[in-house]
């Protein structure tokens, strides 16, 4: 990174970016588990392009390059199922907790297949304000005495495959129908002494909206009770 805009707020896609790059050198070997999780800790923790930029100065691809100002007003995603499948690689496409934990949320992309593996730990997937690669992705989690919550929006078709051994996989959203051309999450994987939940809840949007139209049915019924009033006078 240049030190052009330094304080220039990073979002979660750059922090998810840098967390790729200590995966990669936590498989290669150039940091012990100890440093990875120092750094992943400091990498969630982080706000702004310079505070992410130290953290993987010493690795390959590690700058951390802070992007352009496009002055262009753009149309914004109108939040259809078509906008939200866009291609593409995916923002993350593994996470790993040995006593620890992970958490992948807000604006990400979902690969074709994310894998994921918790140990004396935990996870949690959150799809609700996720792109998606594909019209169908896989979420392939491993749990050994830990476990994965992957949380789905409304909408959304599950399909659970996979196996547990003294641990299990949460059924309870499999069969739902899914709306026209929303995406297909299939949950694969094996739990030993663990567990892998599914869970299904309203997005931000769908939650304000909830509660606009409950306070719109009270000041409703408020009004309604006034013209009751009224004409009783």
């Amino acid at each position: 990174m240049t030190d052009e805009l330094p304080e220039l707020r990073a979002a979660d896609a750059d922090r998810e970016r840098v967390a790729e790059v200590l995966r990669d050198a936590l498989a290669e070997g150039r940091l012990d588990m100890e440093e990875f999780e120092e750094r992943l800790d400091a990498t969630y923790k982080a706000r702004t392009y310079g505070e992410l930029a130290p953290i993987t100065r010493d690795l390959p691809v590690g700058q951390v390059a802070a992007p352009k100002v496009d002055m262009l007003k753009r149309p914004e995603p109108d939040g259809s199922w078509a906008s939200r499948i866009v291609g593409g690689e995916g923002s993350s496409t593994w996470a790993v907790a040995v006593m620890s934990g992970f958490q992948r949320k807000g604006r990400w992309t979902v690969p074709r297949r994310f894998n994921c593996f918790a140990f004396w730990g935990g996870g949690e997937l959150d799809l609700r304000e996720a792109n998606f690669a594909d019209g169908e992705v896989e979420i392939n989690c491993v749990a050994i005495m830990g476990g994965v919550q992957v949380i789905v929006p409304p909408g959304v078709e599950v399909v659970v495959r996979g196996i547990g051994i003294m641990g299990g996989f949460d059924h309870r959203e499999q069969g739902v129908p899914g709306e026209p051309g929303a995406p297909r999450v299939v949950v694969t994987g094996f739990a030993f002494w663990g567990g892998v939940g599914v869970e299904r809840k309203p997005t931000r949007a769908e939650r304000q909206r909830l509660r606009e139209a409950r306070r719109q049915q009270r000041l409703d019924r408020r009004e309604a009770v006034r013209e009751l009033r009224r004409g009783e006078d």
